[in-house]
């Protein structure tokens, strides 16, 4: 496979493809810092739109913070346009899979090369962080913006690596009572965690998005950039 590379302020990044549990393989956007190849890793977890521009942003965010970033390609190279386009595509992704296969493919692509990795994600993405938390052995911590799974997608309470939650009180696509519900059983658990609430609607970390809710996501990266550089650079 041709190997396209960018190179930006002091980041390195390529398309890459890398391999899943099941042997089989996934593409993805990788990017790490200038000279800090063995940098600790995180995941990036696309939104409901794909792998497009805004979350390669989020990407060279972590890349500039001194992490070394994979984002996996949900979608096999398709992007969604507009909102409708982009709730199908989620509707029609296992979320399973992408969790157990795409997700640990790509935890376990940056481990062979850091100590350390966690996963991040938003709306989806942030249900597939958890996802990973719970299913993916290999991830050291996880954080989710605006993500809550179903009951039936594992048990909360069995999470054993620190997790952080951001939810947003005007939910309308994750409303902020199974926010509650979903804390409530971290608290059963045990689980380490950080849940934060924002006066703001789905969605409100994205600048491209009709909600974004600029001092909601400043506080937000704030306290992820903290919990990250506490359960990865530590």
């Amino acid at each position: 496979m041709a190997v396209r590379f960018f190179y930006g302020n002091h980041t390195m990044s390529k398309q890459i493809e890398f391999t899943r549990p099941d042997g089989q393989t996934a593409n993805g956007y990788y990017a790490e810092p200038d000279n800090n190849p063995g940098a600790p890793g995180i995941v990036v977890i696309q939104e409901w739109w794909g792998l497009n521009d805004q979350i390669k942003r989020v990407g060279k965010q972590w890349t500039d913070a001194g992490y070394r970033v994979l984002i996996p390609d949900l979608y096999r190279g398709d992007k969604a346009l507009d909102e409708a386009e982009a709730e199908h595509k989620m509707n029609d992704l296992d979320f399973e899979d992408a969790a157990t296969q795409d997700i640990r493919g790509a935890v376990q692509y940056l481990k062979a090369g850091s100590d350390k990795v966690g996963t991040i994600g938003f709306c989806m993405g942030g249900v597939l962080s958890v996802l990973a938390a719970m299913h993916v052995p290999e991830t050291d911590v996880a954080v989710s913006w605006y993500g809550v799974p179903p009951d039936e997608a594992g048990n909360a309470e069995d999470i054993d690596v620190p997790l952080q939650c951001h939810f947003a009180t005007q939910d309308t696509f994750f409303p902020i009572e199974d926010a509650d519900a979903f804390e409530k059983k971290l608290e059963a658990g045990n689980v380490q965690h950080e849940c934060y609430r924002y006066e703001a609607q789905h969605a409100f970390g994205n600048e491209d998005w009709d909600y974004y809710d600029e001092q909601a996501s400043r506080a937000a990266w704030q306290r992820s950039m903290a919990f990250f550089e506490t359960h990865l650079k530590a």
